[in-house]
């Protein structure tokens, strides 16, 4: 089959068959088919979109461009989570071992910050000695010993969807439904799992800032997915201010720390956290309703089951022995803190969320190219969550770092995305609604 008439029946809008869709996949692996054809291709499924058995192909396609783990030999259920992505987002730090101490194993393949998001992956490489690109028999003795593990894609598993992503990235065609949901749905299927739980945030700090789009892309994933054997329900959540009071990397961590050992627990985060733990021990047969697989959730975080999975990740993968005890003493630390004052008395009644995630990536703590290096000691903590009372003299954050420069600089830019006012706004709540799988 030629790439260029498959590309040109995609283009007048023609249904592509299965086996249209693996050669082109082939091609893409192998090299046959050009980086121009690839963005032709992405250009046409762009504009004419495809269908859910065009993109479960696709899915299925990419899946199998390289290898499928198989975690036959672990004694209980495999599931994982994955986030769209937000600011303050490390959810996926407590989830994980939540999860895991109540009996799912959960390999978790993350993926870096780009952009304004943070990534699950930079935040774990704060941690000094933690290998979050493990090879093979070092990531499943880590997932059996601790029961999860948070580490990054390897090569072997859906190249396909590395070259066909970064043809994307510069032809602008990442934001396609359609190709979102196969490149995202690959590799979690490559992972091996049987179940997902997935988190599709809205708002002003998310990639999907409407609902119509958000509601889109979590039943596209969720009916592909399940379309393509994984069973997969979706929670879609809000993403209008921060989610955790900390966004950049080892403030993060700490933030985390803080979470699973009980120090510290941002009220938001705790509901989102909690949700997603809830639908993934449900999706593994765990429990039996939300609300069993919400106490059980409780249950393991509360009584430091959690905690204990946590510290067992991350010494099996490199790092300090007992992290959780003392995770200052192993965090960078970055060598200036600037407060940021509110200036006004009143109420936060708003939060430009995308703008602290790009103040952020401005303090050397993300990255705009996905070569670049960052800082992992940056960041903002304390961030005043929408509804608190301030005063002009109030703290609406603390800027982490290493330049006064940067540091005035993500000041001033933190001051201007929050919106105060005379009176407190009405409560959002974090988790907005449920998309499961159509009967």
């Amino acid at each position: 089959m030629l790439p260029q008439e498959i590309i040109r029946r995609k283009r007048d809008g023609r249904r592509l068959e299965q086996a249209e869709i693996s050669a082109f996949v082939q091609g893409i692996s192998s090299g046959t088919v050009s980086e121009g054809q690839i963005a032709a291709f992405a250009m046409a499924v762009f504009f004419e979109g495809m269908n859910r058995e065009e993109a479960v192909a696709l899915t299925l396609a990419m899946r199998d461009s390289g290898g499928v783990l198989d975690w036959s030999d672990l004694p209980g259920p495999v599931g994982d989570k994955h986030s769209t992505g937000g600011v303050g987002d490390n959810v996926s730090l407590m989830l994980a071992p939540i999860v895991a101490a109540c009996g799912v194993f959960v390999p978790m393949i993350s993926g870096r910050g780009l952009g304004h998001t943070g990534g699950t992956l930079d935040k774990m490489d704060a941690i000094p000695g933690y290998a979050s690109q493990p090879d093979n028999a070092l990531f499943r003795r880590a997932v059996r010993n601790a029961g999860c593990a948070i580490i990054g894609q390897t090569a072997a598993l859906a190249p396909a969807d590395k070259r066909f992503y970064a043809v994307r990235d510069v032809t602008a065609t990442v934001e396609s439904v359609p190709l979102i949901t196969a490149s995202i749905l690959s590799k979690k299927l490559a992972a091996g799992l049987q179940s997902l739980v997935l988190d599709v945030k809205l708002g002003n700090g998310a990639f999907m800032a409407r609902s119509r789009a958000a509601a889109e892309l979590a039943t596209s994933l969720v009916e592909v997915a399940n379309g393509a054997g994984l069973k997969t329900s979706a929670l879609i959540t809000g993403m209008n201010e921060p989610l955790a009071s900390a966004a950049g990397n080892a403030v993060e961590v700490e933030n985390a720390a803080d979470f699973l050992t009980g120090r510290r627990r941002d009220r938001r985060l705790a509901e989102v956290t909690l949700a997603l733990a809830a639908e993934m021990l449900v999706a593994a047969g765990i429990a039996g309703s939300i609300r069993e697989g919400t106490d059980r959730a409780v249950a393991a975080l509360d009584g430091g089951g959690a905690a204990e999975v946590f510290d067992r990740m991350v010494f099996e993968l490199g790092g300090p022995s007992g992290f959780l005890d003392d995770p200052k003493k192993h965090l960078p630390k970055a060598g200036i803190q600037l407060a940021v004052a509110a200036g006004d008395n009143g109420f936060v009644t708003g939060v430009e969320t995308r703008e602290i995630g790009l103040a952020v990536v401005g303090l050397g703590g993300g990255r705009t190219r996905p070569e670049d290096g960052i800082d992992h000691a940056v960041g903002v903590t304390r961030l005043a969550p929408v509804g608190s009372a301030v005063m002009q003299d109030d703290l609406l954050a603390m800027v982490h770092a290493n330049a006064s420069d940067a540091a005035e600089r993500a000041a001033a830019a933190i001051r201007a995305a929050y919106s105060i006012g005379p009176v407190r706004p009405p409560a959002q709540k974090p988790v907005i609604r449920r998309v499961s799988p159509a009967v």
